[in-house]
């Protein structure tokens, strides 16, 4: 409150000591060897003066509280001083504020020295009014018509730039005891601030996206690798093998049986160009082998069986994820069963996903059959990493015994284009 007071009386005190001075020099100069009572006309002139001048004082005072929110002497003042703090290195600061200016309405010159790390803009004032012949109108003529904005940025170290932000009317600093700006200097400088404030957000945001991305990218190639890892198991190339050899000397026709499908196995297990995809019917080709291999060394106990649609075939399906919930299938659920069991490798169409499911009737759940879990999480963590929400994997127990394991993909069909 007493900052406007202020303000006003100043502006009210700097017009009525010039009105009262060039009365005075007419009356003494022009008017005296004319015998005129003008006393009553300069008075009522000044008090016109006066009511003009509060009127002006009072528009830029509403006008300051509309853009501030508050009125006191830092916000009413014509001429405005920011200091910003910008945590990069002054080049980008630099770069940063330039642009902040340029992009301000009305700027009609701007004059940037990189070298020297200073920016100087003339801002032509828009007609707050719209230029009509209102009494509004009326009111602005006492006001500044052309600011000017002076940037200067310090360096402060090797990632940090101070800018010194002045933003002012064109004219001298003595101009301010009778015109006023509308607020239009503290527009200009908060505009400025919010842009390179907007501007380090942006930055910021940008950085710690590259720096997720990096991780992203970190974690999908130990994500490969561990792929790569899984997709010939030396234990099971090695029992293979030695089967194999044992077979040629008992059995011939089955030891050529298992190295075909070892060999068609091996076709589907070397390893893809990048981020080539796979279908699961490429998958379930591997898988069928691997059992095939399997059910030749476990004779009876081991059965297959495989309800996937043809269309699902063409399903585009993460390598190596059906062949790990095989394994686990045969390595927890079925090999420690004296009696062997069954594995059931199931798909089906749900909305817009599809479900895969492997399910044996195995152990189960049981601390004697509990492995690492290290293939089940790289399983999460790569659906994860691929799909995001839209992937899911779930384990339950199968009845009356055994586990089931399902893997839920969006339906999206190799060649199809779209996903539908």
């Amino acid at each position: 409150m007493m900052s406007s007071f202020f303000h006003h009386g100043r502006l009210v005190v700097a017009w009525g000591a010039v009105y009262l001075a060039l009365s005075i020099f007419i009356s003494e100069t022009v008017l005296h060897d004319i015998d005129l009572n003008i006393e009553a006309y300069v008075t009522l002139l000044g008090f016109a003066l006066v009511g003009w001048v509060l009127l002006i004082a009072f528009s830029h005072t509403r006008r300051v509280r509309l853009l501030a929110g508050t009125v006191n002497a830092a916000t009413l003042a014509n001429r405005q001083r920011r200091q910003i703090e910008i945590p990069f290195e002054a080049g980008e600061a630099f770069d940063m504020i330039d642009a902040a200016i340029r992009e301000l309405p009305g700027v009609t010159a701007v004059d940037s020295a990189r070298d020297s790390l200073q920016v100087r803009a003339k801002v032509e004032r828009t007609d707050l009014y719209g230029g009509n012949a209102s009494a509004g109108a009326a009111l602005a003529r006492l006001s500044t018509w052309r600011n000017q904005i002076r940037a200067t940025i310090t360096p402060n170290g090797d990632a940090a730039g101070s800018v010194t932000l002045i933003c002012e009317p064109e004219d001298p600093a003595w101009i301010d005891w009778f015109l006023v700006d509308q607020g239009s200097n503290l527009e200009n400088a908060d505009a400025i601030v919010r842009a390179i404030t907007r501007r380090i957000a942006e930055r910021r945001r940008l950085e710690t996206q590259a720096v997720r991305e990096s991780a992203t990218e970190k974690e999908l190639t130990v994500a490969r690798l561990n792929l790569l890892h899984a997709q010939v198991e030396p234990h099971f190339l090695y029992n293979t093998l030695a089967s194999a050899q044992v077979l040629t000397r008992t059995d011939p026709a089955r030891a050529d049986a298992m190295l075909g499908n070892l060999i068609q196995y091996l076709r589907h297990s070397l390893p893809r160009t990048e981020d080539a995809p796979s279908t699961l019917g490429e998958e379930l080709e591997r898988a069928r082998a691997y059992l095939d291999i399997l059910a030749i060394r476990m004779g009876p106990r081991l059965a297959l069986q495989v309800d996937v649609p043809d269309d699902l075939r063409r399903l585009v399906f993460p390598p190596m994820m059906l062949q790990t919930l095989v394994e686990n299938a045969i390595k927890h659920g079925l090999e420690p069963k004296p009696g062997g069991g069954t594995v059931w490798i199931l798909a089906r169409a749900i909305d817009n996903a599809a479900a895969v499911t492997v399910a044996d009737d195995g152990r189960g759940f049981s601390l004697e059959t509990a492995g690492t879990g290290i293939g089940l999480r790289n399983v999460r963590e790569r659906l994860r990493l691929g799909y995001g929400s839209m992937a899911s994997f779930a384990i339950v127990a199968n009845f009356p015994s055994g586990v089931a394991a399902t893997i839920t993909v969006p339906l999206a069909l190799q060649g199809a284009g779209v996903r539908t």
